[in-house]
């Protein structure tokens, strides 16, 4: 396995190339994140361990969407199977998913009890638990303060699990591996990231600006509530899409030729 250096601009490719593979199979890849989506729901619905399930299952879940999209990159419709992919691939790379889940599940939590120190548990509570957001709680500065570490802490915990379930899965990388993998083609790769990052930043807000512009234009602004949430929901769609190509332009499998890799 070899690590690509890629030049900024891939970023920008990576964007282009997960909207293309979207509207190719636009069926298939929206109905298979809404079924991502609802398979992560109905897990955290199991009592007392419902969200650390969820998180848990999200490496293989993601897994599974990307095994969607190079489905979907070679003119195949991928059923909706293709989701539990990484848990057909042998028992071997089953068990190493489900530790790399495990390690997932415990960096969230952990990275929840550090933010649970600033404001209380206020703002874990309510993102592993839900509940009602007020005002007033929005307003209180301990929860702010709460909600920019824990976006702090994740950055770094995203980056170490990026690649990592593609790599365990495609590639037979133990999964501690695996994580020091993925955070060195991040780090390798920053350039490409930031701008693959921010033109996605850019997409989703022109998206929400266009429907506000055409419930302004229909004289509705009921229009764009009602539209602002399925809209997100595609956009979230093809952003997951994409995320295949940053892993397939990031690692060359020397002991496969190039016109087989990671299938």
């Amino acid at each position: 396995m070899k690590l690509n250096i890629v030049p900024a601009r891939t970023g920008i490719t990576w964007v282009k190339l997960g909207c293309k593979t979207f509207f190719q199979q636009p069926l298939a890849m929206s109905g298979l994140f809404f079924m991502f989506m609802a398979l992560l729901s109905i897990a955290t619905l199991v009592p007392f361990l419902g969200a650390a399930l969820a998180l848990a299952l999200l490496p293989a879940a993601t897994l599974g969407l990307m095994a969607a999209t190079q489905e979907a990159t070679k003119g195949k419709f991928p059923m909706p199977s293709i989701l539990i992919s990484a848990f057909r691939a042998g028992k071997q790379r089953v068990r190493a998913m489900m530790v790399l889940g495990a390690l997932y599940a415990a960096g969230f939590l952990a990275l929840m009890a550090v933010s649970a120190l600033v404001d209380g548990g206020q703002f874990a509570r309510l993102y592993l638990v839900g509940g009602k957001i007020t005002e007033d709680m929005v307003l209180q500065g301990n929860f702010q303060a709460a909600m920019w570490v824990t976006m702090a802490l994740y950055l770094p915990l995203s980056l170490l699990f990026w690649h990592a379930p593609a790599l365990v899965h495609w590639h037979g990388v133990t999964p501690v591996k695996s994580l020091f993998f993925s955070f060195m083609a991040c780090y390798k790769n920053w350039a490409a990231l930031a701008v693959y990052g921010l033109v996605w930043a850019g997409v989703f807000v022109m998206a929400m600006v266009l429907v506000t512009l055409v419930a302004a234009l229909l004289g509705n602004p009921t229009f764009a509530a009602l539209a602002i949430f399925p809209v997100a929901l595609l956009m979230m769609a093809m952003f997951f899409t994409s995320i295949y190509f940053t892993f397939r332009d990031s690692f060359t499998d020397t002991d496969v030729p190039a016109d087989q890799q990671a299938a």
